[in-house]
């Protein structure tokens, strides 16, 4: 999506540089603290449609800054992800449009929880995951340490949990999940049927070549 220009000059004023060092910092914070003080923070912090209305409206932003609920190891290397898939869209698109569709996601998670009475930034996080898949879809990630894949087929396993929790899930799932796909779709609707067309493309190119080496 290109940003008009006067659109863009209204919300450079607000953006965040640097955004996901701030999000991730406040994720490792959370997880920290939750630890070490008898209190749970994960209670005081999370999207509630009723606790917002009754007056704790930082629930609005605070949710964004819940880590994983896992193994300190996933946690750390998801945190370490968002971290860098951040910083590389951050850097491809300019700090406004990243900002752009950073707050969008947020937006689309408040009304889901509005309307089904609570959210967390759990779809949120994967369409950034989903976002650097289609900017980068040759970038090849080392699962364990040993593994090198391609962001490509882990977006294909993306999509995949994506059907599989908007079909098993409740309201307030499909609604997150609805929101951040319209996100996607708004941001990156272009670069998607793009690669989908190369990777066809791509595929019928390799089958062919095959069958002439018969």
């Amino acid at each position: 999506m290109k940003i008009p220009e006067p659109i863009r000059r209204f919300f450079r004023r607000f953006a965040i540089s640097n955004l996901m060092n701030y999000i991730v910092f406040g994720m490792a914070t959370v997880y920290i603290l939750d630890l070490l003080l008898p209190i749970n923070l994960y209670a005081m912090l999370y999207l509630d449609r009723s606790m917002v209305l009754s007056g704790q409206i930082w629930r609005l932003l605070t949710f964004t800054i819940l880590p994983p609920n896992s193994s300190l190891i996933f946690i750390l290397l998801s945190l370490y992800l968002y971290w860098m898939i951040g910083i590389v869209l951050e850097n491809q698109w300019g700090t406004v449009k990243f900002n752009m569709f950073y707050w969008t996601g947020v937006l689309g998670n408040i009304i889901a929880a509005m309307i089904s009475g609570g959210a967390t930034n759990h779809f949120l996080n994967l369409s950034l995951f989903l976002a650097f898949a289609v900017m980068n879809p040759d970038f090849q990630l080392t699962l364990f340490f040993f593994l090198p894949v391609k962001m490509k087929y882990l977006a294909m396993l993306d999509a995949a949990l994506y059907l599989y929790y908007f079909i098993t899930g409740g309201l307030s799932t499909k609604l997150m999940i609805i929101f951040a796909l319209l996100n996607l779709f708004l941001f990156l609707g272009g670069d998607i049927i793009n690669t989908i067309r190369r990777e066809k493309q791509y595929w019928k190119t390799r089958r062919n070549f095959r069958k002439n080496m018969r």
